[in-house]
């Protein structure tokens, strides 16, 4: 199979600085755009302190102006940089980039009486760019799979607390009765669930000697329960480490996998001394 025709080099050097983090200019990249992710998430904050807000309101609005302005040019260049803009348009990590781009330019279509309440509403979208962070840490790719790998497992335990949850709280609408909160069995799961999950908000208690022994039994399960879900995922992210940890040094079929991510269809994970993409077979060569 002929592999595709690589694109022009003005574009495949726009996609190696803002796709790649192996080269010294994609490092750079990644650098400025994680600063000014933190620096625009710092201001939202900032700017919902009332006093803040007011006396730097002038100051607040050039700020996002101009992270609005870079993050656009940003997301322009990702799109005119790939020969499939729908592949990262409708991504994830599009979508965000979509979402942390557009409230600043969404508050030119509101206007009238209730104006800068709508305006507050859709600059809160930019909150959004917290997940543009993610992008830059590698464990959290592996935390991702180890709560994939973790999803049955923790659905069937949930699926079994739901059921204890039910078992309980009708037991307790039985037991305490409407004189004592307990006036619906609804109610009486949701106090389960709270007093389950060690929240205890304390709007309704158990007053008999037989309710304050089942409610105890609850709590003290609470503990137990907690820790199952955070064992699994973990023993999934151990067995994940285990198994890179024991690739064999002197294995001539493993390949170190950078961060080189095709031009054509945005796969990733490629080898070193791969030549072309493992998904479509497009050209990885400058």
């Amino acid at each position: 199979m002929e592999p595709i025709k690589t694109a022009p080099a003005w574009k495949r050097k726009i996609h190696e600085v803002i796709y790649e983090a192996d080269t010294p200019a994609g490092k750079l990249f990644d650098l400025v755009l994680l600063v000014i992710i933190i620096v625009s998430l710092i201001l939202v904050m900032l700017e919902s302190v009332p006093s803040l807000g007011k006396e730097y309101a002038a100051e607040f609005i050039i700020a996002e102006w101009v992270i609005t302005i870079f993050f656009t040019i940003e997301y322009f260049l990702r799109i005119i940089s790939i020969n499939k803009p729908t592949k990262y348009i409708f991504s994830f990590y599009g979508i965000i980039d979509l979402l942390s781009t557009i409230p600043l330019y969404l508050t030119f279509f509101f206007g009238g009486v209730n104006a800068l309440l709508a305006v507050r509403s859709l600059r809160l979208l930019r909150i959004f760019r917290i997940f543009k962070v993610t992008r830059y840490i590698g464990a959290a790719d592996k935390l991702s799979k180890a709560i994939k790998a973790s999803g049955p497992k923790i659905a069937v335990f949930l699926f079994a607390v739901i059921v204890l949850s039910i078992i309980f709280g009708t037991l307790m609408y039985l037991i305490e009765g409407e004189e004592h909160g307990f006036d619906s069995i609804p109610k009486s799961i949701y106090w389960c669930i709270v007093t389950l999950t060690t929240v205890g908000f304390g709007d309704i208690a158990p007053e008999t000697p037989l309710g304050q022994f089942i409610a105890t039994i609850i709590m003290i399960m609470g503990y137990g329960i907690i820790a199952v879900p955070t064992g699994i995922v973990s023993a999934e992210y151990a067995q994940d480490l285990k198994e890179k940890d024991t690739t064999p040094a002197g294995d001539l079929n493993y390949r170190h996998v950078n961060t080189q991510v095709c031009q054509n269809c945005l796969s990733d994970k490629h080898q070193d001394a791969a030549q072309f993409c493992h998904n479509c077979g497009y050209s990885l060569d400058d």
